[in-house]
């Protein structure tokens, strides 16, 4: 971040959009530059900008453009006396909720009744909704326009207010423990033929539950491995149970090295498939033959799909 007023082309720039963006932004919800000197036209402080990197990283997620702007406006100055290097903004909650709002973009009254009682702590009212969900319209429906619209919404929030921490790890826990649930009621028959694992160092399961909650309710048998596997490990599972497919789930960049993959294809018992799951992983990294799903629907289409081709080859 830096120390002196910026002109708009400069934010645009910084910040990835156009200047008729913040234009928009300014005379809509009040973000625009607020240093002003006399015959010259106004500039924005670091504080502006830092208000407008919430902006743009909330509707960049879907939230829209008022409660965006919302959140922007209600975190203080995050920068130290005014000035340097910015830390982050927080805003104190109020209320019996908590304060203000989980943003669910345009998820359905299911999802923003969850949010709500992520909200309150309502560990009781969160199992049951998910459950509800999970009962009536299967794992990856639920995941999609429910789960992971409030999951995202919650770090959202975090990242402008660096709260929420508390509501974050009760919400987490409630989905582990019914995706698991889900698991259990729909055990597979048959060999394992898809193994799930975190890449190295990665410590996000809570997507790769769903897709194993979602294998199982297809009836696709798989291992979990869970967070943080080395590479080692890994290609040791792979070398002695032989699967067909094998997940890597890579949640950031910090963890998503293409290198673990090319390991997997080296791998003496090399998998038909190797998908890797996550928006961890970028599209040009990734070495030859490695597929990445676009969404959980097509993570579990693929694994039955080498699941069933790996089944009728060995029949013949």
């Amino acid at each position: 971040m830096v120390d002196e007023a910026l002109s708009a082309g400069a934010v645009a720039r910084r910040l990835g959009v156009a200047v008729t963006t913040l234009r928009t932004w300014h005379q809509r919800y009040g973000l625009g530059p607020s240093e002003h000197i006399p015959g010259h036209h106004r500039r924005y402080t670091p504080t502006d900008l830092a208000r407008l990197e919430i902006m743009r990283r909330l509707t960049a997620e879907g939230v829209s453009p008022a409660e965006a702007a919302r959140w922007a406006r209600q975190a203080p100055d995050p920068t130290p006396n005014g000035a340097g290097t910015v830390a982050p903004a927080r805003i104190h909650p109020t209320g019996r909720d908590g304060g203000g709002s989980i943003p669910v973009g345009r998820a359905g009254p299911a999802a923003r009744g969850l949010a709500r009682a992520a909200m309150r702590l309502d560990a009781a009212a969160i199992s049951e909704t998910i459950a509800h969900a999970l009962a009536a319209s299967g794992v990856v429906a639920t995941w999609e326009g429910l789960l992971r619209p409030v999951l995202a919404g919650i770090g959202e929030r975090h990242a402008a207010t660096a709260g929420l921490i508390e509501v974050e790890h009760l919400v987490s826990r409630c989905v582990s423990e019914a995706l698991a649930a889900a698991s259990r009621a729909n055990v597979p028959t048959g060999p394992a033929r898809i193994l799930l694992s975190c890449a190295d160092e990665e410590q996000h399961t809570l997507p790769l539950e769903a897709l194993a909650a979602a294998l199982a309710e297809a009836g696709v048998s798989y291992r979990m491995l869970g967070a943080r596997v080395p590479v080692a490990a890994l290609v040791e599972a792979v070398n002695r149970t032989g699967p067909a497919a094998v997940v890597l789930w890579s949640h950031t960049r910090a963890t998503a090295d293409p290198t673990q993959l090319s390991a997997l294809l080296a791998a003496p018992r090399r998998p038909l498939l190797v998908l890797a799951a996550g928006p961890g992983w970028r599209a040009d990294t990734l070495p030859a033959g490695v597929v990445r799903p676009v969404d959980l629907a097509e993570a579990v289409s693929l694994s039955a799909a080498v699941r069933d081709s790996l089944d009728q080859s060995r029949r013949d």
